[in-house]
């Protein structure tokens, strides 16, 4: 065991239930497990840990994640040392951001009906990866045009709208008597992963050169809307964002100031 003198037992179970009880999400538990079973294994203190993986040059998320995890395992063992790691900081790299007509390329290259619905709802209502996997219909109010997003990050609610032309989509969509909107082939739910794959092989197909994620539509959607004069703090509410500081991102790639701004070389 990494810190001397602590018998904790079960560290995984303890773990797992302390995760729980702070309503956190069984992908944080699945991370934070990742690089607890990491640390203990090494054998060093939570500071050595770390900066061993700041020295094999590990990604800063990488670091970050391992140093949450770690922090919080020490915290809920008592060991007062948590109190002594620093948070690294996290690298501030922009969004990469499509073009209206590059999203319009995607859909044409999408021959898959569903496929090509799950991009698009993508991009018009801001949605995450998850979002537009787990999408019911009993989440489509067709008739208000807007769509309930359940239990998203953070376990909270919000409303999007519902385009017209997604709602042309999803009608043409069969319910195979089930709730859940997007079913694969075989019956069963998509995985993240499999939502990627369709993403990324559509972005290829449109001749895009840009590295293109389910998350990309969503930097997109967040991004034209700023550029046609919505109000930051309504694209927050829509994207479900907690703090406004994660929303302001977009003005530093949007287009709108900085395209009325001459170049010294015009």
């Amino acid at each position: 065991m990494a810190e001397k003198g602590l018998n904790i037992g079960d560290w995984k179970k303890l773990l797992a239930d302390e995760c729980r009880l702070r309503g956190y999400s069984e992908k944080t538990i699945k991370s934070y497990t990742f690089h607890v079973k990491k640390y203990l294994a090494s054998g060093k203190s939570a500071r050595e840990y770390l900066i061993g993986l700041i020295k094999n040059q590990k990604k800063d998320e990488t670091v970050r994640s391992a140093g949450f995890a770690i922090k919080f395992y020490l915290k809920i063992i008592g060991a007062d040392n948590s109190l002594n790691l620093p948070n690294v900081k996290r690298e501030k790299r922009l969004p990469v951001i499509l073009s209206k007509p590059e999203v319009e390329r995607m859909a044409a290259s999408t021959v898959n009906l569903k496929h090509r619905t799950m991009i698009l709802i993508g991009y018009s209502a801001g949605l995450r990866a998850s979002e537009i996997i787990n999408l019911r219909w009993s989440d489509v109010d067709f008739k208000r045009k807007i769509v309930h997003i359940k239990r998203a990050k953070g376990k909270k609610d919000r409303i999007v709208m519902l385009s017209p032309k997604i709602k042309k989509l999803l009608k043409s969509l069969s319910s195979d008597n089930s709730d859940l909107i997007f079913r694969s082939n075989r019956g069963g739910k998509y995985s993240i992963r499999a939502l990627q794959k369709i993403v990324s092989d559509s972005a290829r197909k449109a001749g895009i050169k840009k590295k293109v994620t389910p998350h990309t539509l969503r930097h997109s959607f967040a991004t034209h809307l700023l550029e046609k004069g919505t109000d930051i703090r309504y694209i927050k509410e829509l994207l479900g964002h907690a703090n406004i500081s994660t929303t302001l991102i977009y003005t530093k790639v949007s287009n709108k100031d900085i395209s009325r701004i001459r170049s010294p070389l015009d």
